[in-house]
């Protein structure tokens, strides 16, 4: 398959599909003419590196999972154990995110939004308030 074609069935964009090969994710055979000749297992890998990709694994964690996937002696504790560590890191996220909004909620709600010049979302952001 050409870029166009595995590009077209995994969903990702060519240039996200280049850069993988760049950094070694992907290795396609190259034809004669040296343009890349992708295989179902190149399909299969990125499908799968843009499934990982979805949900926010980084291309370090990407490359581990892939070498898990690819490594049939596995064990599913290492998967499990990688997953868990990312889904600590979402957690701990949406933890400093909700602080982030209460506060800005609190601003907003504390802030007349009227013709005077007077804010309390500019105070705290100054560190005046």
């Amino acid at each position: 398959m050409n870029i166009a074609t595995v590009a077209e069935r995994s969903g990702l964009p060519a240039k996200t599909i280049r850069y993988y090969e760049d950094i070694g994710l992907i290795r396609p055979a190259r034809r004669d003419n040296g343009y890349r000749d992708f295989a179902e297992a190149d399909l299969h890998k990125l499908a799968f590196l843009g499934r990982a990709r979805s949900l926010g694994f980084s291309i370090e964690e990407c490359r581990m999972l892939l070498a898990l996937w690819e490594d049939r002696s596995r064990a599913s504790a290492d998967v499990k154990a990688l997953a868990q560590k990312h889904l600590d890191a979402i957690d701990a996220k949406i933890v400093e995110l909700q602080g982030m909004r209460d506060t800005l909620a609190s601003l907003v709600h504390h802030c007349a939004g009227d013709h005077r010049p007077d804010c309390p979302i500019l105070s705290d952001l100054a560190g005046e308030g």
